[in-house]
């Protein structure tokens, strides 16, 4: 079990036991089986980023106190240099790193997301709300309810992300995306 996750799972079991919400209101306000929902708790399940982001809104409380266990202080802007953002183990195909990690009380969660070239088949997800992701480097092949789509250098995709969507790097080579959750 990936010890990040288990970490994230405690702070938000904490937090929602703080809050008095109990597990069947969390996974009934997330639109996730009882199952599911214990399993992001426990740290046995990735939890999608869109669903962190609700987690934390009902919580009263930013994303990267559930990610990094530091409550944000920044309200009026926030500056992430170069190579600074807050990295995140998120899915072992992709790498994120948020860019905004010290700005409180977000309405949207921009990474940077690095997708590393693979010979299988890349894992489905869907999460509630919607997505904008724009390619930094490299060609991306997006997989999106039934459509796919390649996306080079300079392009963007605006999206569902209710919908199930995959993302592989294409060329053999890691392709890097601005992603915005909202």
């Amino acid at each position: 079990m990936n010890e990040k996750l288990e970490e994230i799972g405690s702070r938000i079991r904490e937090l929602r036991e703080l809050s008095k919400i109990s597990p069947e209101e969390m996974a009934g306000y997330l639109k996730v089986p009882l199952e599911t929902y214990c399993g992001y708790e426990s740290g046995h399940l990735d939890i999608p980023a869109s669903l962190l982001f609700k987690i934390a809104q009902r919580l009263d409380v930013d994303m990267s106190l559930l990610l990094t266990g530091q409550e944000p202080k920044m309200s009026i802007f926030t500056v992430t240099r170069k190579g600074e953002g807050v990295e995140v183990e998120r899915r072992k195909q992709y790498r994120y790193q948020s860019l905004a990690g010290r700005f409180a009380h977000k309405k949207a969660e921009p990474f940077i997301v690095t997708v590393e070239p693979r010979s299988e088949k890349p894992a489905v997800y869907s999460h509630p709300g919607q997505e904008f992701d724009y390619i930094l480097e490299g060609t991306i092949k997006i997989y999106i309810h039934n459509n796919e789509i390649v996306l080079n250098e300079g392009d963007s995709i605006f999206f569902d992300s209710s919908y199930d969507h995959a993302m592989e790097a294409l060329n053999n080579r890691p392709a890097r995306m601005l992603v915005i959750v909202m």
